[in-house]
């Protein structure tokens, strides 16, 4: 698959670059599995979280271009060029895996409580959104890459920071399972500097 607008030649030219290991095309038979995010944050206790009125915490699924907006994982040839990686299929958008990543991870990291956006009752004491701006494979440096321009609002909007997370991993061979394994690195790093930013 390619965005509009990219030209014939570029498109021939990332399938001859990444050979067998990108499907050009949306057909063909299902894949045998799905890929998902895990977060390696793990919780300390199971004790109940209590939180003040603006105190919860509410992280936004971040905003995306349309190539990582898909369930396909997106590999970046060059400036106007993109396929995907065969037989690499997320179980659902990348953007709300990623959200979820993050707030497991925020929560287990930081003690506090971390809210569900859609729960517009409770009011957050900080509102993390942002936008993903590469969440895929570069197939230029042979890596996963994950860029997340993060917003952090603060005391109901008082203060507000920005901040850019990068992360990248090494990725031998351009196929589903050691793509996905890399990314899921790449999101874990990316979340730890998350929370350590919002605690």
């Amino acid at each position: 698959m390619m965005i509009r607008g990219t030209s014939g030649v570029a498109l021939l030219a990332a399938a001859l670059l990444l050979g067998g290991c990108v499907n050009i095309g949306a057909g063909g038979k299902p894949p045998a599995q799905l890929l998902s995010l895990t977060t390696k944050a793990v919780e300390t206790s199971n004790l109940p979280r209590i939180a003040g009125v603006g105190q919860p915490i509410v992280i936004a699924v971040p905003s995306a271009p349309a190539a990582i907006m898909s369930n396909r994982v997106a590999v970046q040839d060059g400036p106007v060029s993109i396929a995907y990686v065969k037989d690499a299929v997320w179980v659902e958008p990348p953007v709300r895996l990623f959200q979820r990543l993050l707030s497991e991870t925020v929560a287990a990291k930081t003690g506090k409580v971390v809210i569900d956006p859609r729960q517009f009752a409770v009011t957050p004491g900080i509102r993390l959104t942002g936008q993903i701006k590469s969440f895929g494979m570069d197939a230029r440096s042979g890596r996963a890459v994950i860029i997340y321009d993060a917003v952090i609002s603060r005391d109901g909007g008082k203060t507000v920071e920005a901040r850019r997370f990068e992360a990248s991993e090494p990725v031998a061979v351009v196929e589903a399972v050691p793509v996905g394994i890399a990314l899921n690195a790449a999101a874990n790093r990316i979340a730890e500097e998350v929370a350590a930013w919002v605690g």
